[in-house]
């Protein structure tokens, strides 16, 4: 098999390969590095390459039995550059830590290489995943390669956009107000925010602190419900952490379960959304009554959470970059700097407020799901935007006042502590690819996988990816 066509593969289709002894790690990191070098300068998604560190990892795993060598048996995997990989460098978007290199990796890599994966690259991110547009100061912009002079989003842009332009099978992102469902949508593949606990990873900056949680993304469902496997497990070392579940994920997408009743909110009845993306996302989840579900609008009320999430993101930033501010402001982009800076003003009554809201919000999703089995929305409220925007500044008529508050129709659902997946339903009349969000109860992500599988047959989306840059100025 050539390695155009092994990049064309699915990721379950390729560790099928690796299993059966039809390829190696090998032969694949050959041809990633093929592909890397042939699309990667015009996108830069994987700005940091660890080649020799996957080909010494992939030969002692291939030392194993086959059967001895994890669920992903060897498939490589790129991780975001906010995450810790021993001897590799991790820069965080920041010219600060342009020349760290970690002498352990987190735990979250630890696990998935314990479970077969092999880690080749890092990918692109804004400056401490701050700001849903993925450039930085350290290496540059990543470039949307459906029309590269428009963002990829953020901040786990470089993973997105490695999976579409196939320089990634399966890659790990992470997801606090957007940062991997949001690139997810802007680059037609699937993202996905897992509950609180699923995927364990090292605690830094509070044992409680779960705003912040990493998870899969990929081509398709399917692909995405593998990777979810191999991240999820429980560890004492992340009290948070939760088992696997008995049931793996892959199992739940390939289950053709499908929900009775659906809800679809254009806009959670808390921000704008563009009417071309509301059309796009509304048709999306219609499609669910092809299937004989039962199709409503409806949404939990939310009307506190842009409120809440401006308190809980500084509060949190204040936490973990304080020391930061102090030592390194020269050094930090405007944005990261106002956010350090809301959190430090913050009292001890505004963050009891939020975490209040925050407690109302849970609630009130959790009845909500007695109702409903899913609740879909547009993952983003605006299409594709101009690579040289820092943000979105403005949506059908309303100007925000700050650089987060276009993220609402996201950010929400993290302040509910629902698991939430982006999947791509659509295309702008400009070519442009759109996500339609998918939502379940707590620790319900068995039923967002099922879901969103089923709707992504109806759709019949899937396999528009990997695509070739498409370079535009």
């Amino acid at each position: 098999m050539s390695a155009q066509d092994l990049i064309r593969e699915t990721a379950c289709a390729v560790v099928d390969k690796l299993r059966s002894g039809d390829v190696t790690p090998l032969d694949l990191l050959d041809a990633l590095e093929k592909r890397i070098a042939e699309v990667d300068g015009k996108v830069n998604a994987l700005p940091i390459l660890c080649f020799d560190r996957a080909r010494k990892s992939a030969t002692a795993l291939m030392q194993k039995p086959i059967a001895e060598r994890g669920l992903l048996a060897g498939l490589p995997v790129p991780i975001k550059d906010l995450t810790d990989v021993a001897g590799v460098l991790n820069t965080q978007g920041s010219p600060i830590f342009k020349d760290n290199i970690p002498v352990r990796s987190d735990l979250l890599v630890e696990h998935l290489e314990g479970n077969g994966a092999v880690v080749y690259a890092k990918s692109n991110t804004p400056e401490f995943g701050a700001g849903a547009n993925t450039f930085n100061e350290v290496f540059g912009a990543t470039l949307n390669p459906w029309d590269t002079s428009k963002s990829a989003a953020g901040s786990s842009g470089g993973a997105a956009v490695a999976l579409a332009t196939g320089t990634a099978w399966l890659a790990h992102g992470s997801d606090m107000g957007g940062s991997l469902r949001s690139p997810a949508s802007f680059c037609g593949i699937v993202g996905m925010r897992p509950s609180i606990g699923r995927v364990a990873h090292t605690p830094a900056a509070g044992v409680d602190r779960n705003l912040g949680q990493q998870g899969p993304m990929a081509r398709n469902v399917e692909d995405l419900a593998l990777l979810l496997d191999a991240m999820s497990g429980e560890y004492a070392a992340d009290p948070l952490s939760l088992p696997a579940p008995a049931t793996s994920f892959l199992s739940a997408a390939r289950s053709g379960k499908k929900p009775k009743r659906i809800a679809y909110s254009p806009d959670l009845g808390i921000t704008p959304v563009d009417p071309e993306v509301k059309a796009i996302t509304r048709k999306a989840a219609e499609h669910f009554a092809e299937a004989d579900v039962i199709v409503e609008e409806a949404h939990p009320d939310w009307r506190e959470a842009l409120e809440c999430f401006h308190v809980l993101r500084a509060l949190d930033f204040a936490m973990s970059k304080a020391r930061l501010l102090r030592e390194k402001r020269d050094l930090l982009k405007p944005e990261v700097i106002w956010n350090i800076e809301e959190g430090l003003r913050l009292t001890v009554d505004e963050i009891a407020r939020a975490e209040a809201q925050r407690l109302a919000m849970t609630a009130r999703a959790v009845e909500f799901f007695k109702t409903y089995d899913l609740l879909l929305t547009p993952t983003t409220i605006v299409p594709p935007f101009p690579i040289e925007n820092r943000y979105v500044a403005e949506c059908d008529g309303k100007r925000f006042d700050n650089y987060i508050e276009w993220l609402g129709i996201v950010s929400a659902i993290t302040l509910a502590c629902c698991p939430s997946l982006s999947l791509p339903c659509g295309f702008t009349a400009s070519g442009l690819p759109v996500g339609v969000q998918v939502v379940a109860t707590p620790r319900g992500d068995a039923e967002v996988i099922a879901g969103a599988k089923v709707l992504e047959d109806i759709l019949g989306v899937r396999g528009t990816t990997p695509i070739d840059p498409r370079v535009k100025k």
